[in-house]
């Protein structure tokens, strides 16, 4: 048996002390280690789910690889757009030049269906 007061439990307060002066030393280990062993699991099960959550910030589905990578992408595609933006600019610009000015229509005519005034000859070079 134990006696009071010589040896405090894992729990350490009074209630625990009193009933280990009843108890026989066997039991009284049994519970002790019952008690470490039920930290131990807690520090261990704490430690895998702080690691279990340090791979889903990294490499989860919205993890930061996967941030970053997005805002890659999204640096692409606005640099995309702001190219297809200018280039439909540009042709916005010729289909109005089209639409209002008769030179640009003789200009377009000439270069791409080989139009000629009345009178005028076309010499064509062979191409290299």
């Amino acid at each position: 048996m134990r006696r009071l007061g010589t040896e405090v439990g894992v729990m350490g307060n009074s209630a625990n002390r009193r009933m280990d002066a009843y108890l026989p030393q066997g039991v009284v280990a049994l519970v002790d280690r019952f008690w470490i062993g039920r930290r131990k699991t807690a520090t261990l099960t704490a430690a895998v789910l702080a690691v279990g959550l340090g791979y889903h910030v990294l490499f989860g589905a919205n993890g930061l690889f996967v941030y970053q990578k997005k805002r890659q992408e999204t640096k692409q595609l606005t640099r995309e757009t702001q190219d297809l933006q200018r280039e439909n600019d540009l042709l916005r610009g010729h289909v109005q030049r089209l639409q209002s000015d008769p030179t640009a229509i003789e200009h377009q005519a000439r270069e791409q269906l080989h139009y000629t005034r009345p009178g005028e000859v076309i010499y064509a070079l062979p191409s290299k």
